[in-house]
């Protein structure tokens, strides 16, 4: 059976996957065991995204829903500073994984999947910070058709993105593995070199947690 978002089954199941939302994390971090960062490290279906070196010392994997709140409230006022004074810096590398929540999240997932590489995270932030514009509307087809021409897409790109069956594919696989070996279960979940904390980090609470691998 073909489950491509296309624009019938995003609009009837939209209601009820928004539904999940309440998977989100609360703000406070709760810190839980540590997996193996190699393990962890190793890409899944999808290519990972990711910014800074390689070779920094301390590894930072994020799974995030496009949809969740404490996860716009993460990127809107804690990233940039984990950006400019640890990834641009050389002493970490940042791994963001999709973990959608619900068909808007996936369907956001996807568009920016669909954007030129070096697009992926501008278009990440910019979801980010306008997410109420599209995520939680009367008709979010509608709205999330308005962002992504905003971002450059026509309908015709946008139908094309969203009934893409091997991208929508492997964000699900991404999200399974993430449930079945890495324990996650809402979000966001970040690991810092395998250790594994929930919730909308603080920039203080950022700190303590990097500071404890460098």
């Amino acid at each position: 059976m073909n489950v491509s978002l296309n624009r019938r089954q995003f609009l009837l199941h939209t209601s009820a996957g928004l539904a999940l939302a309440g998977a989100s994390v609360s703000a406070l971090p709760a810190r839980a065991q540590t997996y193996d960062v190699e393990d962890l490290m190793t890409p899944g279906v999808l290519p990972d995204k990711t910014q800074g070196s390689a070779d920094a010392p301390v590894k930072v994997v994020e799974y995030a829903s496009m949809t969740c709140g404490h996860c716009a409230n993460f990127h809107v006022r804690t990233y940039p500073h984990l950006k400019s004074e640890y990834i641009d810096t050389g002493k970490v590398f940042y791994v963001f994984r999709e973990y959608p929540l619900d068909p808007v999240a996936s369907a956001a997932s996807m568009l920016a999947r669909c954007v030129p590489e070096e697009k992926y995270f501008d278009v990440i932030d910019l979801m980010f910070a306008e997410q109420r514009t599209w995520a939680f509307t009367q008709n979010p087809y509608d709205s999330l058709l308005k962002f992504a021409r905003q971002i450059g897409f026509t309908q015709e790109s946008f139908e094309a993105c969203l009934t893409n069956q091997e991208l929508l594919d492997g964000l699900e696989a991404s999200r399974d593995r993430a449930s079945t070996q890495y324990g996650v279960t809402g979000t966001p979940t970040i690991f810092f070199n395998g250790v594994k904390t929930s919730g909308a980090l603080t920039v203080e609470q950022l700190d303590e947690a990097i500071a404890e691998h460098l």
